[in-house]
């Protein structure tokens, strides 16, 4: 059974860094992508930062690219998302996913059919 697990959330002040952890299970990292989404209070969900399994390529949406970063770590099946520079406007519930190892399929959310559940940033002014 695949199973993904987001933790990390919390408060943080604008110009603030945090991370964020995605602990999988179920399945095995060299086959498959992971992607880091998000969704801020009434808008819709949008991709964040995805990394393949394949060559540990890496894609960032424009509005996080510069600030946050994605990485894994394939002995305990983990994959972080590093976030700096905060803006009030990264306030969100974050979600991690897996899906096919193309960056480009999974910052679109193409394909991404497990994902796991969510964990607020909330980030002040």
């Amino acid at each position: 059974e695949v199973q993904l697990q987001a933790s990390g959330g919390g408060l943080v002040q604008a110009g603030g860094s945090h991370s964020l952890s995605c602990t999988f299970s179920g399945f095995t990292f060299d086959e498959y992508g992971i992607g880091w989404f998000r969704q801020a209070p009434g808008k819709v969900r949008e991709g964040v930062a995805c990394i393949s399994s394949s060559d540990g390529s890496t894609y960032y949406a424009d509005s996080v690219k510069g600030r946050f970063t994605i990485s894994r770590d394939k002995p305990t099946n983990t994959v972080y998302l590093q976030m700096n520079s905060l803006k009030p406007e990264d306030t969100a519930v974050y979600y991690c996913a897996t899906g096919p190892p193309s960056v480009v399929l999974c910052i679109a959310s193409f394909g991404m059919d497990y994902w796991g559940k969510g964990t607020l940033v909330t980030v002040s002014s």
